[in-house]
């Protein structure tokens, strides 16, 4: 996201104007999923974190009722990631009299666990009643070992992916594999985002592990009914 801020800042994009550390709440764009007509995958806030301190709750309840509302009337697919699950747990609390029904099965939510020791945030993680829980293991920066949580049933996706962009530190193969295998063991569905690298990020098709992409999702029959 910092990387991409001076460039974003000069286009104009609304929402980068003054500094990167700074969060802008824009209200005006939360009904914006309600006029979709054909069902999208919406990857929140994907240039911030929805459960940032300088976030209000208020706002994340107000974000929470756009995507329930979209969920139910469009089908659209929501996707959340979080480097603060105990945020949204904390937030969770105070707002889950306002959802009696629970969460509608296309709002996921994930955390990032770029290495062992941020593997307990998948803890905290599973005190949300997200049908869908995940965990986005990029940049992987060495070999994790995620098999607690996907035996426990925390976790209905693994996505890993190498590090990108100037400075970027190498991603070895054993350890997307060691992810890839522990997530087939517990039957979970396992998304190679990217290998990684300064130049080329080998993304996409150029995502080959044994021979093989691998772009599992959770509940692929939503994204395509």
């Amino acid at each position: 996201m910092f990387a991409l801020y001076p460039r974003l800042k000069r286009m104009g994009v609304v929402g980068y104007g003054d500094s990167p550390d700074r969060v802008h709440v824009l209200s005006e764009r939360l009904p914006v999923p309600l006029s979709w007509k054909k069902p999208r995958l919406v990857f929140v806030n994907s240039m911030s974190d929805l459960f940032h301190p300088d976030v209000p709750f208020e706002f994340v309840f107000q974000t929470f009722e756009v995507m329930q509302q979209a969920a139910l009337q469009r089908g659209h697919v929501f996707q959340i990631l979080t480097k603060r699950p105990g945020r949204a747990v904390a937030w969770w609390k105070q707002y889950e009299e306002h959802f009696p029904d629970g969460w509608h099965p296309n709002i996921w939510i994930g955390t990032s666990v770029e290495n062992q020791k941020y593997a307990p945030r998948l803890t905290v993680l599973a005190r949300l009643p997200a049908p869908v829980r995940f965990v986005s293991a990029e940049p992987l920066l060495e070999q994790i070992e995620l098999t607690p949580w996907l035996d426990d049933g925390v976790l209905q996706w693994v996505i890993a992916g190498g590090e990108s962009g100037i400075g970027a530190r190498p991603m070895d193969l054993r350890w997307a594999r060691s992810l890839r295998d522990q997530a087939v063991r517990a039957e979970v569905p396992f998304f190679l985002k990217q290998l990684g690298g300064v130049r080329n990020k080998r993304s996409g098709d150029a995502a080959i592990l044994d021979g093989l992409p691998w772009k599992q999702m959770p509940w692929e029959e939503l994204l395509t009914r």
